[in-house]
């Protein structure tokens, strides 16, 4: 793994691995967000970037984290890295894994405090820390050519709102798609579509969010979306 401070990865088994990554790298600030080209550095990144949003959990049912084991692996097979929340654990893990495995570049972008509760994955391309949430979450939009939502809980659902919140204030305009898997997401697509009907979004925006039932589906829509050029305009986030 690389660092963004050029050292070494520090050992996890020598040291506790929160104390090691605040010592050893740089944690990006909200105010660093001010140069964001200098803040991410992709001139070592050489495929496009699918930001992964799921889980820090397996879930109950065996086939979501499968269908995290097929997501990252079809990434890698198809010429795509992956952009996630870092961990090493849950379908977060799981996706990272396969990519990783496969050949893929991944970066992993972390908060300093979730140290604490998620054990960042050691097998990264690159690993950035940030000072919060929303700092994180903006260094992985700037990574990402599109957005792939697998189950998750309460983040992930509110990472993906967030994104589409940005994409309908046009901040963006990367393709944004919830993988369905076994109709985990039935029930908040409804209510959107519901929230449409009642005139709090418009049908225009409810439809940017692509439903796809199985990675294949949303592998295959990559193939076609996928290399928009477009520059997310942090100034006005």
């Amino acid at each position: 793994m690389r660092n963004t401070s050029g050292e070494n990865m520090p050992s996890a088994a020598n040291n506790p691995q929160e104390d090691n990554y605040n010592s050893n790298y740089k944690v990006l600030t909200g105010t660093d967000l001010r140069n964001m080209a200098t803040a991410v550095d992709k001139s070592d990144i050489t495929q496009p970037l699918v930001a992964v949003y799921c889980g820090s959990r397996s879930g109950n049912d065996p086939v979501y984290e499968q269908a995290a084991h097929e997501l990252g692996k079809a990434l890698a097979e198809n010429g795509l890295g992956l952009v996630y929340g870092g961990a090493s654990i849950g379908l977060m893990g799981a996706v990272a894994d396969e990519a990783i495995n496969n050949g893929a570049q991944a970066v992993g972008v972390i908060p300093t405090f979730m140290l604490k509760h998620e054990i960042a994955h050691q097998g990264l391309t690159k690993l950035h820390l940030t000072d919060t949430m929303h700092t994180r979450k903006s260094i992985m939009a700037e990574y990402a050519d599109a957005f792939v939502t697998l189950p998750g809980g309460l983040g992930t659902l509110e990472e993906i709102m967030e994104i589409a919140t940005w994409r309908q204030l046009y901040q963006h305009e990367k393709p944004m798609i919830i993988m369905n898997i076994n109709g985990y997401y039935d029930r908040m697509i409804e209510h959107l579509r519901y929230t449409a009907e009642q005139g709090f979004m418009t049908q225009e925006d409810f439809e940017r969010l692509i439903v796809c039932n199985t990675v294949a589906e949303a592998v295959e829509l990559l193939h076609h979306v996928v290399k928009i050029e477009d520059k997310l305009d942090t100034d006005r986030l």
